[in-house]
């Protein structure tokens, strides 16, 4: 199957000081004219060093080139991103000589949540993350932004279908862990010590009727206040750190 791949930019001081360190191919970096302080001279430094094309372009210009708010006077230029294969994820696994780790995402839509999962996700081992190709937020610059850079290391799979690629997951001794409020099982009561994905639901409804029925067990996160439910971001980064803290 021929990996997907789509243009961007990747904008802001600290993504694209991630970016240069990572070693992934850059077209060229445009920084604002005035703009030599700070990590901007780092940025200059990294790039003469690499012989990465370097730009500079009126401020007014690169507002109109940038595709979030606060570029902070640099845009690296990318070739397209390379999704790899859920087979990818299982192999890093193997080749690290851990138990696979992963996560999957159910119609995650907005790319800040995206961002803040790829970053937490990094930071916590997660061998990698499996998207859907349709109604889901897809890595861009906001999503490489608000990862801080960690999108550079963290290999995401975008598949056609969900379920498909859960029953594949589970043919590979993978258990299969959903998240959702209509269980009686509180998340550190679940052990996760074993091949694991674990699914997150879109913002709105949660998981699908489909890939709640196909997971292995649900867990929940407890709820004490008035507000019934946790930012997608947030309820992952919960679940992922618990699994981090068994397996230590």
């Amino acid at each position: 199957m021929e990996k997907e791949q789509y243009k961007d930019q990747v904008e802001g001081r600290n993504a694209v000081i991630e970016l240069l360190e990572s070693g992934r191919d850059i077209n060229k970096i445009l920084i604002a004219k005035g703009e030599k302080h700070g990590s901007i001279n780092k940025i200059i430094a990294m790039a003469k060093e690499k012989k990465i094309l370097l730009t500079e372009l009126e401020k007014n210009k690169l507002n109109q080139i940038a595709q979030t708010q606060n570029h902070q006077g640099v845009i690296a230029i990318v070739p397209p991103f390379n999704y790899c294969e859920v087979e990818d994820i299982l192999e890093l696994s193997k080749k690290r000589n851990e138990i696979p780790f992963i996560l999957i995402l159910d119609e995650i839509e907005d790319p800040h949540n995206l961002g803040s999962i790829i970053r937490t996700a990094e930071t916590a081992g997660v061998h990698g993350i499996i998207i859907p190709k349709r109604r889901a937020a897809s890595v861009n610059s906001t999503v490489s932004k608000v990862s801080a850079g960690a999108v550079e290391y963290m290999k995401i799979a975008r598949v056609n279908n969900i379920n498909e690629t859960i029953r594949f997951l589970k043919e590979q001794g993978v258990w299969i862990c959903g998240t959702d409020m209509d269980t009686d099982l509180t998340y550190t009561k679940q052990d996760y010590r074993m091949p694991l994905a674990i699914v997150i639901g879109s913002e709105g409804f949660g998981m699908s009727r489909l890939v709640k029925q196909n997971c292995d067990f649900l867990v929940k996160i407890p709820m004490k206040g008035k507000i019934t439910s946790l930012n997608a971001s947030v309820s992952a980064g919960i679940i992922m750190y618990e699994v981090v803290r068994q397996r230590k």
